[in-house]
């Protein structure tokens, strides 16, 4: 989409350009989404119910909101999402410090530029990804980062100390008529916290002991963590009473929304198929129910998706080393993910050595259930005889699919592997072999054959 054409203030009142404020221009649109049935969040899954009504209740009331929830639960993507609820363009006074709307100049500098220009004031089209600014709190940023500061090179230029234009912008004036996001707020020093007091609540700034009347439109939103387990800091009373609402996020409720955003968020580099990432996301699931686990730090979503991208490698890694066209991640892929992924999850003190079994546990429980769902009905006691009458099957990370599905023992005229890879989807050899290789682990995990793993391979017999 292109900006319009206007490009003095006379030419901007000429096209019947209306000003609206952040709040309304937000309102405005999220209103026109509801009514004609797009989705104004897309790429956020498992919050329909519960976060994203919240949020839009509070986006149509016009506050500030901060999003209280533990690590990976998707605070940033949605703060990121509410980006697209701004108009496509909005005018901007050309060269103006602050981005301020033609009509309403609050700088003493663009004052007297609109008061010489008049109708000839030049004004340029900022794009909504413009007007939103997002900072990482940290312990080390200062009031002027964030507010601003006088400029000691304005003063130099024979200034005085007590002029307005003397002052350097932070970051929140900067964000004038626009969204400013703080990711872990309680991070910020609490001295830091009083400095935003004012621009929560009167909409000006104090820098240096003196006030600036500047009537800033901006619309500030934050994430932190619950204050129940963090030790990194906190959000001062008077900072969380100027926010509007205080919105809980959460964690996936359905599998399927975890699937989703594992799928969604990975950038993976070979075929993950749909099972493999459903065995990921049992296997989070399952940490963040087990006792063993510090529920206090969460279990990222992360964690799957890194998991996700790790079993991709893996197969990749498998595809280039056997001379395969297509690189397909299989069941043995995942304890590639599980040596990388440990390091990713606190336990409770009293689990320590259990780590690994702890860890060893909830994947084999997590790929039964994802057994169970999928190969559910189908008889493999044909493949279980071969096995018990001498036959073994070979697989492991530089076992490439034709191999092992070469591997195979013969079943006559049974159709089993090819019911196995129907249920599963499977088109190709290396899904084919990945579908097969989990009916086998299913065959072990029920005891029902034996299986060996020594040096990168594993025995089924």
């Amino acid at each position: 989409m292109t900006p319009p054409t206007a490009a003095t203030v006379g030419e901007l009142r000429s096209s019947g350009h209306v000003q609206r404020s952040v709040r309304d221009e937000i309102r405005d649109n999220l209103l026109a989404a509801l009514r004609d049935g797009r989705d104004p969040w897309p790429g956020l899954h498992g919050f329909s119910d519960t976060v994203l009504p919240q949020l839009e209740r509070a986006l149509l009331a016009g506050h500030d909101v901060v999003l209280l929830g533990e690590r990976g639960q998707g605070k940033t993507r949605l703060l990121r999402t509410v980006v697209g609820l701004l108009d496509e363009f909005s005018p901007v006074i050309d060269g103006s410090e602050l981005g301020e709307h033609p009509y309403e100049p609050i700088t003493p500098a663009s004052r007297r530029r609109a008061a010489e220009l008049g109708d000839d004031l030049p004004i340029r089209w900022r794009s909504r990804e413009e007007r939103y600014t997002e900072k990482l709190a940290t312990p080390d940023t200062a009031v002027a980062d964030l507010i601003g500061d006088v400029d000691p090179m304005k003063v130099a230029e024979g200034r005085s100390l007590g002029d307005p234009e003397t002052i350097h912008y932070g970051l929140i004036p900067r964000s004038h008529r626009g969204i400013v996001a703080v990711n872990e707020l309680p991070d910020l020093a609490e001295r830091i916290q009083v400095a935003m007091l004012n621009v929560m609540e009167e909409r000006d700034i104090q820098v240096r002991g003196y006030v600036l009347g500047l009537p800033l439109d901006v619309l500030v939103l934050a994430t932190a963590n619950p204050e129940d387990y963090t030790n990194r800091g906190r959000i001062i009373t008077p900072l969380k009473d100027r926010f509007g609402a205080e919105i809980r996020t959460h964690y996936p409720t359905e599998l399927e929304d975890e699937v989703a955003v594992v799928r969604q968020e990975a950038h993976l580099v070979a075929d993950v198929p749909d099972h493999l990432l459903e065995i990921l996301a049992r296997f989070t699931r399952g940490l963040r129910s087990s006792s063993a686990v510090d529920q206090r730090s969460g279990v990222s979503a992360r964690f799957a998706i890194a998991g996700a991208e790790t079993v991709a490698a893996a197969a990749l890694h498998r595809a280039t080393r056997q001379g395969e066209n297509e690189a397909v991640a299989r069941p043995v892929d995942l304890e590639a993910a599980l040596d990388v992924l440990a390091g990713k999850i606190e336990f409770e003190s009293g689990e320590e050595g259990r780590e690994d079994a702890i860890l060893d546990h909830l994947l084999r429980t997590a790929v039964a259930e994802t057994i169970g769902t999928h190969l559910r009905g189908i008889d493999l006691a044909l493949l279980v005889d071969a096995l018990e009458h001498g036959a073994v099957v070979t697989t492991g990370e530089q076992v490439g699919a034709r191999e092992f599905l070469a591997a195979l023992p013969v079943l006559g005229e049974s159709e089993l592997y090819d019911d196995i890879a129907a249920r599963l989807h499977a088109t190709n050899d290396g899904q084919r072999a990945g579908a097969i290789e989990l009916a086998l682990e299913g065959l072990y995990l029920t005891r029902r054959v034996g299986k060996e793993s020594v040096g990168g391979e594993t025995v089924y017999g």
